[in-house]
């Protein structure tokens, strides 16, 4: 018994606006639905991120694991996640004219937190 189910197809009816565009076009068009399809998925990396990022992150910049979740953790209290943990110790290091490092340790001993907040123009947890 053979219930094999046919397809109607409506290709034909379903691609009627699209039949007199040229390859270019098609192309064109391919390419403006592929960006406003990922238009959404852009801005969210791009404005959010999340403890295991950052983290790794800092454990690029040379920090430890152990190291790395402190500071976020740290980061996150303060209220600047939003800023990036790495970049609040890459602004420390640059005000206070210090290595990674040492701006890394400074902020893990709750020191310089006040001055980055400072310079992000944060009065609050955000």
């Amino acid at each position: 018994m053979n219930t094999k189910k046919v397809r109607e197809d409506d290709y034909l009816k379903r691609r009627e606006h699209l039949k007199n565009l040229t390859d270019q076009e098609l192309k064109e068009r391919f390419w403006q639905l592929a960006d406003e399809a990922v238009k959404p998925l852009v801005d969210l990396a791009y404005k959010n991120t999340s403890p295991a990022i950052e983290r790794s992150v800092l454990l690029r910049m040379g920090f430890s694991s152990i190291e790395a979740k402190d500071l976020v953790e740290k980061v996150i209290n303060h209220g600047l996640i939003s800023k990036g943990a790495g970049h609040v110790v890459y602004r420390l290091s640059q005000l206070e004219n210090l290595t990674i490092r040492e701006a890394g340790l400074m902020l893990l001993n709750d020191k310089g937190f006040e001055k980055v907040k400072k310079s992000f123009e944060v009065t609050k947890h955000e």
